[in-house]
């Protein structure tokens, strides 16, 4: 049963939706209009519920729970968060701000999340606090939204993403410079991990967009203090920051030893 319309997109709606037999159990359901979906959205779209399925289960991912497909249409039906996304449990109600406990706590669960899925060959591509969405008041974080994720592991889609988290080979000027052909996606997704954690812990970004274009990201290239200067942020987060954002994609920090620093981590700011 539809109890009400959440959201409206390009290609459908987001309705809130609730089970006959128990009203208590709430689901959102992804209504997408075929007929407004170009061939390659429709690949998308098909890729999208091939790779959430894939994905659905672990305890810090959404879990997809059924695809009704019609002739116009394909109904996804997703676990409902009703508590809202990061981006506003950072920005509008301030949940994680001097918290280190509760910092720590949901990065180290968006770390497993991330790395269950590149153990199974797929690579997000839009991590974001608008693709996680928050439960048990902030405490649990989940990550959503595969609409980007690929099974590439190098990936010539320059600019796939969000402006404020994919990084600079993923953004291009690099690539351009160097001739380099791609850019390896999980080093990518490593990237806006630390994008995440400055917005965890400072409500900020450190750029707008990872480019030479930025004078603020010029300013970090050229001062690795930069960010330590600029944002109230602890000398052992600074010394983490500049792992993750490594510029190199392939002298970034993995996933297991990022790992590790967070949870010795004891103070973010």
């Amino acid at each position: 049963e539809i109890k009400e319309t959440l959201g409206t997109g390009g290609y459908g709606q987001v309705y809130l939706g609730q089970h006959i037999d128990n009203p208590d159990k709430k689901v959102a359901i992804k209504s997408l209009q075929h007929s407004i979906m170009d061939d390659r959205q429709r690949t998308f779209l098909r890729t999208e519920i091939a790779l959430h399925t894939h994905l659905s289960g672990h305890a810090h991912i959404i879990s997809l729970n059924h695809v009704v497909k019609e002739r116009d249409w394909t109904h996804v039906m997703l676990e409902c968060g009703l508590e809202g996304d990061l981006f506003e449990a950072i920005t509008d109600r301030n949940i994680y701000s001097a918290n280190h406990n509760l910092i720590r706590k949901v990065f180290l669960q968006l770390i497993d999340a991330v790395s269950y899925c590149h153990a199974r060959g797929v690579y997000h591509r839009d991590i974001k606090p608008e693709n996680i969405l928050v439960f048990d008041k902030g405490h649990t974080i989940k990550l959503a939204d595969f609409g980007l994720a690929t099974t590439d592991p190098i990936s010539k889609d320059y600019g796939c993403g969000s402006t404020f988290y994919f990084s600079p080979e993923c953004q291009g000027d690099f690539a351009r410079e160097s001739n380099r052909v791609g850019y390896a996606t999980a080093p990518n997704d490593v990237w806006a991990l630390g994008v995440i954690l400055i917005n965890l812990a400072t409500g900020r970004n450190g750029w707008r967009l990872a480019s030479l274009k930025d004078d603020s990201f010029r300013a970090y290239l050229t001062d690795p203090d930069f960010l330590l200067k600029i944002l109230p942020i602890s000398r052992d987060m600074a010394r983490i920051l500049k792992r993750i954002l490594c510029v190199d994609p392939m002298r970034r920090i993995g996933l297991d030893e990022l790992r590790e620093r967070i949870e010795r981590c004891k103070y973010f700011t």
